[in-house]
């Protein structure tokens, strides 16, 4: 009897640490989502900013950066509120920044990471 307890006790903590490891690879994987740091070269390339635009788009993003990681870390029910505002803002100053032509295409590119991130 004794050796059939010890074993049920045994089973029930296996579970609970495998439970415990899912939970913990689950909000891992979700902060790498949320990590949107780019090779900024490339970027700078793709985009065809000036010299002046790219310490601007360096900047922005690296603010941008910042709030998603902070969004990442936030409670579920606070994380989408925080993660809306982070690329509002994000958009809003790269508006300013660049011309329509790059514009567009770095709504592009920040759409097409965003969906394959699962964020949006």
């Amino acid at each position: 009897m004794k050796k059939m307890i010890l074993m049920v006790v045994a089973m029930l903590s296996m579970t609970m640490v495998s439970y415990a490891e899912n939970d913990k690879a689950d909000n891992t994987q979700s902060v790498e989502a949320y990590d949107m740091n780019v090779n900024m070269r490339k970027l700078a390339v793709t985009l065809g900013l000036s010299y002046d635009q790219m310490d601007a788009v360096q900047d922005i993003h690296r603010t941008f950066c910042a709030e998603m990681m902070m969004a990442a870390h936030a409670d579920k029910d606070e994380r989408e509120a925080l993660l809306d505002k982070a690329v509002k803002k994000d958009v809003r100053y790269m508006h300013y920044v660049l011309d329509e032509k790059q514009y567009r295409a770095y709504l592009l590119l920040l759409n097409t990471t965003l969906r394959n991130r699962g964020l949006k």
